[in-house]
């Protein structure tokens, strides 16, 4: 329920509503003051110190303010029923560290919105919070205590503009604090409302701005999900077309080579059977890296297994899956490890990898680690930049770490649940 179904409804005044509308008010007061503080300190000394440029970070600082400040918002919003209000769309850094982190804050437009927010919190919409709790609360409060004042000083001055000394006028006085307090009450559900409304307005992302992103990741998904089928498909008919007749191929010249006489001919079929097998070995390993039949039947901890087993580098593996996860996330983790073992094995110069991680808390972990030289770049044209962009589809992410010297650590996350976690990955 909303504070505006609230309003329409018998029996408001003895609910619950009106605290929770005096509650709105008065913490939206408490932070917009706060709020005006710290803005304003900050960027009076970030100012002033930028003259030495010891005032850079705290202007920075200054500028995201926005971010906490529309977090606690959007949390205020739930005391007059509008909550939960749909975060401000901030990326995931392609990174980890500080500065990544601040660059991608800084060049987005939801971070200046949100600042731009907080600013009009600490200027315009407190004091108007602080009013309204005044005039509806505070005023009608002071009246009621008339009969309280007068016995105790004799007198009571009613919000400091007349004077009432008998218990007559103070109970008249009583009488009409509480009629205003009771007009008040739903004056600061009106109040709440609207200032809830505006909130929720700003700190919500456009709506054609949220259908556009969502579009563009259904979009990608379906891009990635005709891609996968597409490769199958491809698989398939390598696997049943080609390789069986290289297979019939290969029978054949092993039969003529053996009744052939000795000669030039023997010769030829015995040069031809061998390039027969060894086009089916490639061929059967062009299958493998399609999508290894291992994946499809006994899922990701065997496959990753098995491309430990296949890399030049020793690799020590430390997985622990519940089961099966869906066909797209395994898919994408086990060619990020086949691509982070064949950077390895190429440049990295590493005498051991190792390949961990497991499921927990609804995201899929696997973390990539070698002793190598370090100084690899995902942006560098290590083929990570297409696999980051497939984890990104399924809402995941692939960061990577390799300062000169290395250690190299890739890690990739990816939110899932196990198709079924105590069903055999056979």
């Amino acid at each position: 329920m909303t504070v505006w179904r609230a309003l329409g409804e018998r029996g408001y005044l003895g609910s619950v509503w009106p605290w929770r509308a005096v509650a709105f008010l008065a913490s939206g007061a408490l932070l917009g003051a706060v709020v005006l503080v710290v803005t304003v300190s900050g960027v009076v000394v970030g100012g002033a110190l930028a003259v030495v440029l010891l005032g850079l970070p705290l202007l920075v600082l200054t500028a995201l303010t926005g971010i906490p400040v529309a977090a606690v918002e959007r949390w205020r919003l739930r005391l007059a029923g509008l909550g939960p209000v749909p975060g401000g769309q901030h990326r995931v850094p392609d990174r980890h560290g500080l500065a990544s982190w601040l660059t991608t804050r800084l060049r987005e437009a939801v971070t200046w919105r949100e600042l731009a927010y907080a600013v009009l919190l600490g200027l315009v919409l407190w004091p108007l919070d602080a009013l309204a709790v005044l005039a509806a609360v505070g005023l009608p409060l002071s009246m009621v205590a008339a009969p309280v004042l007068v016995a105790v000083d004799g007198e009571a001055k009613v919000v400091k503009l007349f004077l009432v000394d008998t218990w007559a006028g103070a109970c008249a006085v009583a009488a009409l604090g509480l009629v205003l307090l009771a007009a008040g009450a739903y004056a600061l559900g009106v109040v709440a409302g609207v200032r809830a409304e505006l909130a929720r307005a700003l700190l919500t992302a456009k709506d054609g701005d949220s259908d556009r992103v969502t579009e563009l990741v259904r979009s990608r998904a379906r891009l990635v999900d005709a891609f996968e089928t597409e490769r199958r498909r491809i698989e398939r008919d390598l696997h049943d077309g080609a390789q069986q007749r290289l297979v019939a191929l290969s029978m054949t010249l092993g039969l003529a080579r053996l009744d052939a006489p000795p000669g030039p001919l023997a010769d030829q079929l015995a040069q031809a059977h061998e390039e027969a097998g060894r086009a089916l070995a490639e061929l059967r390993e062009l299958i493998h890296g399609i999508h290894p039949k291992v994946l499809t039947d006994y899922g990701l901890e065997a496959a990753v297994a098995d491309a430990a087993d296949r890399s030049p580098v020793p690799v020590d593996l430390d997985l622990d899956l519940p089961g099966r996860l869906p066909g797209p996330v395994e898919t994408a983790a086990y060619f990020v490890v086949c691509e982070a073992l064949a950077n390895i094995a190429k440049h990295s110069g590493a005498g051991r990898a190792e390949v961990s991680g497991g499921y927990a808390d609804g995201r899929l972990v696997l973390v990539v680690r070698d002793d190598g030289r370090g100084g690899a770049d995902a942006d560098g044209g290590s083929g990570l930049t297409g696999l980051a962009d497939r984890v990104s589809v399924l809402d995941g992410r692939l960061s990577l770490s390799s300062p000169p010297g290395g250690p190299t650590l890739l890690r990739v996350e990816i939110p899932c649940r196990p198709t079924d976690q105590n069903a055999p990955c056979a």
